[in-house]
């Protein structure tokens, strides 16, 4: 019962601290896009869509639960008996997706917040801003792959 406990808390972390990145993201940029709507409402898409760009770390951790979810059989209604050095490492193995899905969103939302800048001066170049919100992106992707690489190498 230890190690399936261990490895539900694994996923269970990858969707919660990937969330709470993404909550905070969000919430963050959506605060700050609220403003450069109220001074140029035409803008409501472009500032739409960098607020969106930190909510998808919260997906990313959505799917890091689900390869254990899949990984452990647990669609099937039945609880497998995993040791506790197993149920370990696939909390480890959950790990990449969680903590790099909460910093990479707070950190992404701030550059969204900063492109928001770049839109309400010169809406034209909103697109180098998106980019610059991308690459901060790339590492909660880097995470995601992880984990599911090193989900799929552990034997159950």
């Amino acid at each position: 019962m230890v190690g399936i406990t261990l490895a539900a808390t694994g996923a269970a972390l990858a969707v919660i601290l990937g969330g709470i990145g993404s909550i905070l993201g969000t919430g963050r940029a959506g605060s700050a896009g609220a403003g450069v709507i109220t001074e140029d409402p035409s803008l409501f898409g472009k500032i739409l869509l960098l607020q969106a760009l930190p909510s998808t770390q919260g997906i990313y951790g959505f799917i890091g639960t689900f390869w254990v979810i899949f990984k452990l059989g647990l669609l099937s209604g039945n609880i497998p008996e995993i040791s506790w050095a197993t149920g370990l490492t696939i909390l480890v193995a959950s790990l990449p997706v969680a903590i790099a899905g909460l910093f990479s969103a707070i950190h992404q939302s701030k550059v969204c917040i900063a492109s928001m800048n770049i839109a309400s001066k010169t809406p034209g170049e909103v697109g180098k801003g998106i980019i610059m919100a991308a690459m901060v992106e790339t590492y909660a992707v880097l995470g995601l792959l992880a984990t599911i690489l090193l989900i799929q190498g552990i034997q159950v």
